[in-house]
């Protein structure tokens, strides 16, 4: 009985801390269905609509670069909270904002905390999970993301369908109707509140809390955590052989041989994985589909939402048995397949005969190839790789590569796809070779692994 208590406590607290995880999708998908509108409200030129779209990545960006450092002086917990208020701000004030330089203010308001809660969220869980069930864990972040995604895809497709942009009246009139875009963005409101009130039920991560010399409160948590006292006092044992003859988290320890390669090869993974045409898929989804023809192209890519959240779902469930650098392996090479696919029907598909049918095909297994793999595995390798004295900072580090990744193809987008359709697609194939090279050569299997084991692999490596 003890031992299920103290599990159901750990899914508790993760599913708490994944909630972070929807914020984090729904503001980066909701875009997505609202540039149109903006654009053609606020006169917009090309450039301008670029910067819409990318100003919340910029505000990531700031984010992941201050999220390690607020994580490790102040703690998982406090970090959670900030990123909850940022969000709860910048959902209110895109709603009511009455000017096209307020509401950029607040999407980059939302995107610091986008930054923050994709480093200190994983991380947090990362923490207060037991290895053999760690990955299964974490990856409650990114099946949180998804169902982010999904959320903001239903959200502007039903905005949109019962929106009448004519229609114009007071504020309430307006957010839904008139000017749709304004209950897109506010609609996360509600789950940004709802992050903000329950971490108040979560205590602090007995890591960090043993990092900083908090033993006896590091000792209550690690006692809901696991079933007897001879755990806990190992888990309090081997973190504190970890951090001996080290400093407590400084800036330069990142640059000691091993914990370098670590951050290297992190960060390597993380830029990648964006070049490999994940958030093309993700930020220009509707303009893919009305380019390939489809007459109903916001509801192609609702269905694109739930392959990405069910195909999660799964991975969920087999991260811990199938292992990591498996699913990399078979995703990303599905992956592939399916992206020169993809390619070939842009290229070739009316000369050949193909139809939407099979572009739509090919489409949701590439979506379900990445959600199964690379999409899975990212936030779960960079959580728990790094040394527990430099994790926050590491963390910012690799989020930062990821969130310049992220900002990159969100810009080169629009402009690959106008040089070539089938040229992008191509191009993200290719791609995915270096990341399996990385994979295959460089990072380790961690499945089943406790974070210490994980740190001693990268601080034995001397080259």
């Amino acid at each position: 009985m003890k031992q299920k208590n103290t599990l159901g406590y750990v899914i508790f607290m993760a599913v708490v801390a994944a909630i972070g995880g929807i914020l984090f999708g729904y503001d980066t998908a909701v875009i997505s269905g609202t540039t149109a509108i903006v654009k053609n409200q606020f006169a917009l030129t090309d450039l301008m609509e670029g910067w819409y779209v990318g100003c919340a990545l910029i505000g990531s960006i700031c984010g992941v670069l201050v999220a390690g450092t607020l994580s490790d002086y102040l703690g998982r917990k406090l970090t959670m909270l900030i990123s909850a208020a940022l969000f709860s701000i910048s959902a209110i004030g895109c709603a009511v904002c009455g000017s096209f330089d307020a509401l950029v203010a607040y999407r980059i308001i939302g995107g610091i905390g986008i930054g923050i809660v994709s480093i200190v969220s994983p991380i947090y869980i990362s923490e207060v999970s037991p290895a053999k069930i760690r990955g299964t864990l974490v990856s409650l972040y990114q099946l949180a993301v998804t169902v982010g995604f999904l959320l903001a895809y239903l959200a502007n497709w039903v905005i949109d369908v019962n929106g009448d942009i004519a229609v114009a009246g007071d504020l309430w009139t307006n957010i839904w109707n008139c000017e749709m875009w304004r209950g897109m963005l506010g609609s996360e409101t509600i789950p940004a509140l709802l992050f903000f009130f329950v971490i108040f039920f979560i205590p602090e991560s007995p890591k960090w809390l043993i990092v900083n010399g908090k033993l006896d409160k590091a000792g209550l948590v690690l006692s809901k955590i696991y079933s007897t006292e001879e755990e806990v006092k190992e888990e309090i044992e081997v973190t504190n052989a970890s951090l001996k003859g080290e400093t407590k988290g400084r800036w330069s320890d990142l640059l000691k041989p091993g914990i370098l390669l670590a951050v290297i090869a992190g960060s390597a993974i993380a830029i990648l994985g964006q070049f490999m045409g994940v958030n093309a898929v993700l930020y220009y989804g509707p303009k893919i589909f009305a380019d390939a023809g489809f007459d109903n192209p916001m509801f192609s890519t609702v269905l694109v939402g739930v392959v990405n959240m069910v195909t999660t779902i799964l991975a969920v469930f087999i991260i811990d048995k199938v292992g990591r650098k498996q699913l990399i392996y078979w995703g990303v090479s599905g992956m592939i397949l399916c992206l020169v696919a993809i390619g070939i029907y842009f290229a070739w598909g009316s000369q050949i005969g193909l139809g939407n049918g099979f572009m739509l095909t090919f489409f949701l297994a590439y979506v379900f190839c990445c959600a199964i793999s690379i999409s899975a595995i990212v936030f779960v390798l960079l959580s728990e790789m790094y040394p527990n004295s430099v994790r926050g900072r590491a963390m910012s580090i690799a989020g930062f590569a990821l969130w310049i990744g992220t900002y990159l193809i969100g810009q080169l987008t629009p402009v690959l796809l106008g040089w070539s359709q089938a040229g992008t697609f191509f191009i993200f194939a290719v791609m995915c070779v270096p990341y399996m090279l990385i994979m295959w050569k460089v990072i380790p299997e961690t499945t089943g692994k406790t974070l210490e084991e994980i740190e001693a692999y990268w601080t034995s490596r001397k080259k």
